[in-house]
C-alpha cells in the first residue's frame, strides 16, 4: 500500500466534505477506514491516521496564512 498516495486520497475527500471532517474528528480511526474503503492493518492505521491530521492542519495553517497575506 502506498501510504502517501492513500494519506492524499483521504485528505482529499475529508476536507471536501464536512460530514467526513466531523465524522474524522469524533473517529478518525473508523472515519479513515470508511474512506479507505477497507480494513486498516492495525500496523499501518497509525501512520494514516497522523499522515491524514497532518495533511489537514498543514492545509488550515496555508489558508490562514492567504487570509493573513490579504489582510496585508
Amino acid at each position: 500500500m502506498d501510504i502517501k498516495a492513500k494519506i492524499n486520497e483521504i485528505v482529499d475527500k475529508v476536507k471536501n466534505d464536512p460530514t467526513l471532517m466531523e465524522s474524522f474528528q469524533k473517529d478518525p480511526v473508523k472515519t479513515v477506514e470508511k474512506v479507505a474503503g477497507v480494513d486498516i492493518p492495525d500496523n499501518i492505521e497509525d501512520q494514516l491516521v497522523s499522515g491524514v491530521k497532518a495533511a489537514l492542519t498543514t492545509d488550515k495553517l496555508a489558508g490562514a496564512a492567504d487570509a493573513i497575506k490579504k489582510l496585508l
